[in-house]
């Protein structure tokens, strides 16, 4: 069966989770508008506590993605740790499982292109590439009301796996990145946004790289057992 919006096989739910993941180098191919607003525009549907529908969500593309970038270049090469962020991307004391896990997440990933431990320099280039939106020619930001509290943060989140669930629909990859928390203060300035809004995080969008060997990670699972528990008969 086809989409008949983007003349892209329809994949199921089950097979748009199965085949996301986190792209880390994309083609510069360049993405119909009319492609991503459908995409953003259909993910208006994800729920939300009370119907609040906390999100905003800022597209970059074409020459405001040029702009960006030109803006960004120079401030990465003065100030590679970025501003003050507005929050925590993780706990201060990760603690157990997680530090396990994000710890294996990281030497699998510079594994897949051949970056030692020991390499701090090749480390950070590559990090460094999460502010150039991995090459991906569409860039989102979004932005909740900083008066929300972690409900609201859990809708976006909600409302970011819809539009990465229907990218791959789309025939298209994402990256969701939190590391943009770093630039609260330049990325407000380019959108423009008021003093009540806060970045919350940024997604690369864009066509996946096939022969790119960083893009050949698949992260684990935990298995079932470790993360749910069934109360009485299922």
């Amino acid at each position: 069966m086809m989409n008949p919006g983007t003349g892209q096989r329809a994949v199921s739910v089950s097979e748009a989770l199965q085949t996301r993941s986190s792209c880390r180098a994309f083609m510069t191919d360049a993405v119909p508008e009319g492609t991503v607003c459908a995409i953003v525009d259909a993910a208006r549907q994800s729920p939300s506590g009370g119907n609040l529908q906390p999100w905003q969500v800022h597209v970059l593309a074409g020459g405001a993605m040029a702009r960006f970038r030109a803006l960004l270049a120079p401030k990465l090469l003065s100030m590679p740790r970025g501003e003050p962020p507005e929050y925590h991307v993780y706990p201060p004391n990760l603690h157990e499982p997680y530090r396990s896990r994000r710890f294996k997440c990281g030497e699998d990933l510079y594994a897949t292109i051949g970056i030692a431990r020991a390499d701090r320099p090749a480390r950070l280039r590559q990090f460094a590439r999460n502010f150039d939106f991995f090459g991906a020619p569409v860039g989102l930001f979004f932005v909740i009301d900083r008066r929300m509290g972690p409900p609201q943060w859990a809708d976006v989140g909600m409302y970011m796996q819809s539009v990465m669930l229907l990218a791959r629909e789309c025939g298209l990859h994402t990256c969701p990145q939190e590391c943009w928390s770093a630039w609260p203060r330049t990325i407000g300035e380019f959108l423009k946004l008021p003093a009540e809004s806060m970045l919350f995080c940024g997604m690369a969008l864009g066509y996946r790289d096939e022969a790119a060997p960083i893009n050949a990670l698949r992260t684990d699972r935990a298995p079932l057992a470790e993360c749910c528990t069934f109360v009485g008969e299922a």
